[in-house]
């Protein structure tokens, strides 16, 4: 369903050999960093808790934490200044294409972007 999904949008999948992170090490660092940061701390009790979780992380990481590899600037900044897409964001065809089956937005009333007084930073 995935493949389907990022099909209408003409964006393809790169495979690397089996065993061989160093031809992915931006993928390797960042997946090294969330179950160093996150994953390895963190014991969620439903699947919502850990979709909200998973999306501060996520936050955080792109929006609110320079990176020394981007200048200190963080990842949002420093796509913000390029001319071009940056790779890996969605391309615009997908923006209103209906999720792959099974990725089920996350519930409203626990949405960070949701005016919600509990939730509220």
């Amino acid at each position: 369903e995935v493949q389907k999904w990022l099909g209408k949008a003409s964006v393809r999948t790169l495979y690397i050999q089996k065993a061989s992170p160093w031809e992915n090490g931006y993928v390797e660092s960042f997946n090294g960093k969330l179950r160093d940061e996150l994953l390895n701390r963190e014991l969620f009790l439903s699947l919502a808790e850990a979709r909200y979780v998973l999306d501060e992380w996520r936050l955080d990481y792109n929006h609110r934490r320079p990176h020394s590899s981007l200048n200190w600037q963080t990842p949002a900044a420093y796509a913000a200044t390029l001319d071009e897409p940056v790779a890996g964001t969605l391309p615009t065809a997908l923006m209103g294409a209906d999720p792959p089956v099974g990725a089920t937005p996350l519930p409203t009333a626990l949405h960070p972007s949701i005016n919600n007084p509990i939730l509220s930073h």
